[in-house]
This record gives C-alpha cells, structure tokens and sequence, in this order.
C-alpha cells in the first residue's frame, strides 16, 4: 500500500482527499478519475494525456496540484484490482459477454461502465441496466449535467457525446459486417412520381389546363393528353 500521508503532504491534500482519487483511479485502469472532494476543488475529472477539469475551475494553482498528484498515483492504481468488479461476489452489475470495462463510475442514482474493445456503454439506473452501442466513439471522459434532468454526458475525441445520442442495443457485441447469408436492407424505395395526387390539385391544374386551351395556347389535342394523364393519378 502506498505511503498516502507522504504523498497528500506532498501535493498538500488531505490524506482522505488522496485516497479518494486513488480509489477513482483504480476504477479508472490509472486512465482517467471522476472525483468528488472538497479538497479536489470538488466533483472533476481528469484523462490521462487530456483534459483536466475540477469544480474550483478558475484556480489555477490546486488544478495543477490535481493533474500532479493524478499523475503520481496514476501508475499505482493501474496496479490494483478495479473496485467492484469480480462478478462471482455480484459486483460486476453490466451484462456478461463485455469483459473488464477501461472505465466505470457513479454519479448520484448511476453507474457507468465503458467497454471500448465491444463498443458498448452500460449504465445502470434504477436497478435497470440499459446497453449502449458507442460506435466510433472513443470515450475518455463523463460529466454530469447539472439541471432538473441531471442526466450523464460523456466526451470522446469527437467531442461531447450525449447518452439520447447513442443508440440502444440488446446484446454485449455486434459483428459490424452481416452474417453469412444475410440479406442486406432493402434501400427506400424512391419516390413514385406517379403516385396519387390531392383531388383537389388535380382539378385545379385541369382549371388552369382549360384556360390555357381557351386561349389557344394548347392544342385540343395537348389539352386532352394532359387531362387525361392528370385524371389517371387520381
């Protein structure tokens, strides 16, 4: 076990303030911390190799102490066993099939868990566990959006990623190329020009189609042709 008192004096935290991040830490892989301490400039997050962010945002001198001791325990959460995650003891809450997540966490009444590898988020609310697919994805990063809705937002290398923006999947994984002997979609079907037009439409260009043969811009036989045409959508 790390010398945590020595480390806290050092980076001039509380030793309960390090022993948090280190615990947050832990469930990160040592990749990424989602903390919540006074101490820490109150609830924050930080990435490895990215962005820093703590509640005290326009305190310059505790957010570089942060990102110093984040990186300082970083290599020694790496090293320990992700809390909560040995599924014989019932801690591993997430569909079986995703493996270890690189990331998970808890805001208020939910939990996270990132698995990259299967593209999958799974967040569980309410005792319900709901699986997203994250695609291209690559998430580094959560927040919480403050508001009535309270709802969790995640940021990957495109930028903010909202939950309602992720689609909802059933399964753990799924083969991004069709199984054999599957039959593709069928694309939409374009179009039909030809298709039925508004009764009243119709009969407003006849209208206009008999004004237009009264006054000899168009043949009896033009007239005809269109009218009849015009008639067969209805």
């Amino acid at each position: 076990m790390p010398d945590l008192d020595a480390i806290a004096a050092r980076h001039g935290v509380s030793p309960d303030a390090a022993r948090h991040l280190l615990d947050v830490l832990a469930r990160g892989h040592g990749r990424m911390a989602q903390f919540n301490h006074p101490d820490l400039g109150g609830m924050g997050q930080w990435t490895a190799g990215g962005m820093t962010m703590i509640g005290d945002m326009f305190n310059s001198g505790l957010k570089a102490r942060v990102v110093a001791l984040c990186e300082e325990l970083a290599p020694l959460a790496a090293a320990m066993p992700v809390p909560g995650t040995d599924r014989g003891s019932g801690g591993a809450w997430w569909p079986e099939g995703l493996g270890d997540p690189a990331t998970a966490g808890s805001q208020n009444d939910a939990r996270y868990a990132v698995f990259p590898e299967a593209r999958r988020l799974a967040i569980e609310t309410g005792g319900r566990v709901t699986l997203y697919d994250t695609g291209d994805h690559r998430i580094g990063g959560v927040s919480q959006q403050q508001g009535a809705s309270r709802s969790l937002s995640f940021t990957s290398q495109h930028g903010p990623v909202p939950l309602d923006a992720l689609p909802v999947v059933d399964g753990p994984a799924r083969d991004a190329s069709p199984a054999p002997g599957a039959v593709p979609p069928r694309a939409p079907a374009a179009p039909d020009h030809q298709a039925a037009a508004p009764t009243g439409d119709v009969l407003a260009t006849i209208e206009r189609l008999s004004e237009l043969h009264r006054k000899g811009v168009l043949t009896e036989a033009e007239f005809a042709a269109k009218k009849t045409e015009l008639l067969a959508r209805l």
